[in-house]
């Protein structure tokens, strides 16, 4: 059964100084406040990806058309997120496609503009993301804001399927972003919706 998912937008989160507002997000800063992270409650953390997942989120690759051969792959620190992004890395380049980038970041920084542009120097058909929920609301805010990452070509495994986000990161922030659930299924957001898609059953 397909599941749609979503929370309140947030209020109030504060530009950083001199920074202009950009229209990915309520302001023009990568921070959240302590007000909305109250707000919306404690983020989880990663678990340990599946084998379903990582297969599910390999299909939805090479389903992808024009035919997805480059990726740039991004992961929080996290021991969970880490081993995450480097199975992805190993079982696709096992495939004989191209891995331009692996980029982490902190899941608290003053700006994450280094690790955004890092990411985003290159132009891949694809990016790969493994990420805590929290240190990845404000890196996407900040992709959104200074560099030209697409969340329409952006693939994420589950610990990214939290309903929170798209409120926190901001309306149009995460628009498109898509993934895979720990069981095989897909997810994708759509404004401030996360929708789940079960996975499907091999015919009998």
């Amino acid at each position: 059964m397909t599941r749609r998912e979503a929370v309140p937008p947030g209020e109030g989160i504060p530009p950083d100084e001199g920074m202009p507002p950009d229209e990915g997000s309520p302001s023009g800063s990568p921070l959240i406040s302590a007000e909305d992270l109250a707000e919306y409650g404690d983020l989880p953390r990663p678990a340990p990806h599946t084998e379903a997942e990582l297969a599910a989120l390999i299909g939805m690759l090479e389903r992808w058309k024009p035919r997805v051969e480059t990726v740039a792959v991004g992961h929080s620190r996290d021991a969970a997120s880490r081993a995450a992004a480097e199975a992805f890395t190993t079982a696709w380049r096992a495939l004989g496609h191209r891995v331009l980038a692996v980029v982490d970041w902190p899941e608290t920084a003053a700006s994450w503009l280094r690790p955004a542009r890092r990411l985003t120097a290159q132009t891949p058909d694809a990016w790969v993301v493994a990420a805590a929920p929290f240190g990845w609301v404000q890196m996407s805010r900040r992709l959104r804001h200074s560099t030209d990452w697409d969340p329409a070509r952006t693939v994420a495994f589950a610990s990214l399927r939290q309903s929170a986000l798209p409120a926190l990161a901001g309306p149009e922030t995460l628009h498109g972003l898509r993934g895979v659930t720990a069981e095989g299924g897909t997810w994708d957001v759509r404004h401030r919706w996360i929708t789940s898609h079960p996975a499907q059953e091999p015919p009998s």
